[in-house]
Parts: structure tokens; sequence; C-alpha cells
């Protein structure tokens, strides 16, 4: 298991624009769950590419903005 000093570090070699203040706000299991979605963007894309939504996830999230 990696660090979370060794996971921002490997998200930012793949986002450049993440900063480590940001990234520090997150515990440890969002950090490697973000790195492994950053991961599967580096995969070829095409008919054999699969990724699966982590068990619990909504399909579709909203936002809205403080008035």
């Amino acid at each position: 298991m990696l660090t979370k000093y060794q996971l921002i570090n490997s998200i930012q070699e793949i986002n450049v624009s993440a900063r480590a203040d940001w990234l520090e706000m997150f515990d440890i299991s969002a950090l490697h769950s973000y790195l492994n979605n950053l991961q599967r963007t580096l995969e070829p894309r095409g008919a054999d590419s699969r990724w699966l939504r982590p068990e619990g996830t909504p399909p579709f999230v909203v936002r809205y903005a403080r008035s």
C-alpha cells in the first residue's frame, strides 16, 4: 500500500495541474481511487476497454451552486 505522500506524487505525475495542498485534504482511500481512475485514462480505448463503477457509487452526481 502506498503512503499518502506517494499517492499524491503518483497523481501529480499524471495530473500535473493537481496541487499537493488540495490533494492533502483527501484521505488515502479517496486518493487511491482517484489514482486508479487516472491510470485508466492512460489505457488505450476501444472494444476491449472496460471500467466498472465501484459498488455503492451513484451513476450521476449533481451539484448546485450556492445562492
